[in-house]
């Protein structure tokens, strides 16, 4: 086993919680692999747009050192929201962007491309799938891959998400469905060929809600619009529906149907979009979601507390992230530091958790408001 001072620690899932924390671990000359089953760093698209709030996700760039290169990417004027009527379409309020830049939106894909290329070369595994880790005797942890080899290191972070291969070291704990399910779509240059939709959202986001039904479109950079059509339903909605989702032209006609009534101005979101329709149940993990302490192994991000996404599960995973590396960079050893880490994690996420169900609860009303 390697000493204290310089711990054989792997990352599993290179999204922005776990790069943050491969960034930060760097930076005090430490040395860490991060293992990723994405084949490349644009195996897929990276998601929409993120408000980095100050006290979570600024704080943490701030700590990566990266907090310039990120305002000279973020848009400050995306933290606005307009909140429409759904039945006419009319503005009824409207949030502008506080005069001190406050939450400032960055397109995913930007931040992690971002902290991608703040990495020393070679950090990130490309197409290493993770099967699971084994907790070892002498408090060390071994890494299994999915083409059968394994590796030991001092400490195994699962940073691999939702449905975490490294999470059942720690918790029996599973994410169950929230009851609402989000379709996604997208639009692209809006302001030429969308351009009412353009100013119907603005240069942040757009809201519109009814019973049971709203919709969300977003600003993203490039002249794209990202838009989620949110429905609280079973997690087969379509299949009750008899439609296949595959068929893109159905999942068109059913989604104008459970919208009727609203606005045809929001209805051009369902008829026109550019790109095809998603389909994405939101899943959350139990709040709060604890674990006995085992050397060797800890999570970070949503392998540790997924929460619906209204703005709070990337700014956390980062801040865990950062906090990780800087307990193991400050504490004797890797046990300490990883509970400390753990001690300062759980009543923020627990506070985070509770907040983020509300935000659901508020985004998608179950019942008439």
């Amino acid at each position: 086993m390697n000493s204290a001072r310089d711990p054989r620690i792997a990352i599993v899932g290179a999204g922005l919680g776990g790069l943050t924390c491969a960034r930060v671990l760097q930076q005090h000359g430490r040395s860490v692999a991060v293992f990723e089953r994405e084949t490349s760093a644009d195996a897929r698209p990276q998601g929409g747009t993120l408000d980095m709030h100050p006290d979570t996700g600024q704080a943490a760039l701030r700590s990566a050192g990266l907090l310039d290169r990120f305002h000279a990417l973020a848009r400050p004027e995306g933290d606005e929201w307009r909140v429409l009527d759904f039945a006419t379409g009319a503005l009824l309020t409207q949030q502008v962007p506080s005069t001190d830049g406050g939450r400032p939106e960055i397109d995913r894909g930007q931040l992690r491309g971002l902290l991608l290329d703040s990495l020393t070369a070679g950090t990130v595994r490309w197409g290493r799938a993770v099967s699971g880790v084994t907790p070892l005797t002498d408090g060390t942890c071994r890494l299994l891959f999915d083409d059968g080899t394994a590796e030991d290191f001092d400490l195994v972070v699962g940073a691999d998400g939702a449905w975490s291969r490294v999470r059942p070291a720690l918790s029996h704990a599973a994410p169950a469905y929230t009851g609402v399910t989000f379709v996604e779509t997208g639009f692209d240059h809006c302001d030429t060929r969308h351009p009412d939709l353009a100013r119907l959202v603005g240069n942040g986001s757009m809201l519109a809600k009814g019973t049971g039904r709203s919709l969300v479109a977003q600003r993203n950079s490039n002249g794209h619009i990202r838009a989620y059509i949110a429905l609280r339903a079973p997690q087969d909605w379509h299949v009750a529906a008899g439609i296949d989702l595959g068929d893109q032209r159905a999942v068109r006609t059913q989604l104008l149907r459970m919208f009727d009534g609203w606005d045809e101005s929001l209805r051009y979101v369902l008829r026109n979009s550019d790109n095809g329709f998603v389909n994405r149940p939101l899943f959350v993990l139990p709040a709060p979601h604890t674990w006995q302490h085992v050397p060797g192994v800890t999570l970070l991000g949503d392998a540790a507390h997924l929460m619906p996404p209204v703005g709070l599960g990337a700014n956390l995973a980062m801040l865990d992230g950062s906090d990780l590396a800087h307990a193991l960079v400050t504490a004797s050893g890797v046990g300490d530091a990883v509970r400390a880490y753990e001690r300062i994690r759980l009543p923020r996420s627990i506070e985070a958790a509770t907040g983020s169900a509300q935000g659901l609860d508020h985004l998608v009303p179950a019942t008439a408001s």
